[in-house]
């Protein structure tokens, strides 16, 4: 085990990997003590899970979720608990349906600004904490938490009625983004390798996005010297310090990229789903990322497994 590549990795995906058994271990006894026989269940399970469309299913599910996660992550690698994902995703999401509702351009330039915009909107929401631990001292943790109920309590729910989609009488939402701004799905190239996809399932292009975006985060933390930064200021805040490290620009860096990414979340189901921003939009990702970055350990391999 001197390899570091290798212990890196063997902790990475330790977490998630002895979550998994242990929850075999459990649900074993359960289904034991119930009269079941664990490996029928766990037979039908795999033949289910094998399904062409419940693969598609889970990696829809775990594509928000893997972005979710690399946003905690991010705060994480500087001793930051970045508890608002939630409401920055959300923010994020609804400035992006009534920016993308708003304006017709072709496709490309469409999706990109839209997710320039909820880029920017999440990570201008989540550097609010960030200002305010640098100058007040407040905690993250505190200031989060508020700013997710005045977001989605708050912000969202007076902004939604006055961006309301006139022409909709059965729900309360903003005006739908037209074709162009919507990324389509991936069936086709998948079933160039697989067969027919039935079941109305269908693969959202987010994922590629989500790739990308775990690719870069793993660059940035180990291959640049910002990233450097934000490691040396998580593990040892004085050190970094007597360094050179500026120890608020860091914070307040760490706040906007965690934000950044936060932004994202909910992309998939604003592009490839809704269309739009309404009340029964999905919430609960941004808490559920804090727990996939945990098992992950904050790495993007580990999150993915963990996702």
């Amino acid at each position: 085990m001197n390899n570091p590549t290798v212990r890196r990795v063997l902790l990475a995906i330790g977490a998630p990997v002895s979550a998994v058994v242990l929850a075999l271990i459990v649900s074993s006894i359960v289904l034991l003590v119930s009269g079941s026989n664990p490996l029928d269940a766990y037979g039908d399970m795999l033949e289910n899970a094998s399904r062409l469309e419940t693969m598609i299913d889970t990696l829809n599910e775990a594509t928000p979720l893997y972005l979710s996660g690399v946003a905690a992550a991010i705060g994480f690698r500087m001793n930051l608990f970045n508890i608002g994902v939630e409401g920055q995703y959300l923010m994020a999401a609804f400035m992006a349906a009534v920016v993308g509702a708003a304006i017709e351009l072709p496709a490309l330039l469409h999706v990109l600004v839209i997710l320039l915009v909820a880029m920017f909107s999440g990570a201008v929401y989540a550097g609010i904490a960030g200002v305010l631990k640098v100058t007040r001292g407040v905690n993250e943790v505190i200031s989060t938490i508020m700013l997710n109920s005045i977001a989605v309590g708050g912000i969202i729910a007076w902004l939604i009625r006055e961006f309301q989609d006139e022409e909709s009488t059965t729900n309360v939402g903003t005006k739908p983004i037209s074709d162009s701004g919507l990324i389509p799905d991936l069936n086709g190239f998948v079933e160039i390798f697989t067969r027919e996809i039935v079941g109305g399932r269908e693969l959202t292009g987010l994922i590629i996005l989500a790739v990308v975006v775990g690719i870069a985060y793993h660059l940035f933390i180990n291959r640049t010297r910002l990233g450097f930064d934000f490691r040396a200021s998580g593990i040892n805040p004085l050190a970094a310090r007597a360094g050179g490290v500026p120890p608020k620009r860091m914070v307040v860096y760490a706040m906007l990229l965690s934000g950044l990414v936060a932004g994202l979340v909910g992309m998939p189901e604003l592009l490839s789903e809704q269309g739009n921003y309404e009340q029964s939009f999905r919430q609960g990702l941004g808490f559920a990322g804090i727990a996939v970055a945990l098992l992950g350990r904050n790495n993007p391999a580990g999150i993915a497994d963990a996702g």
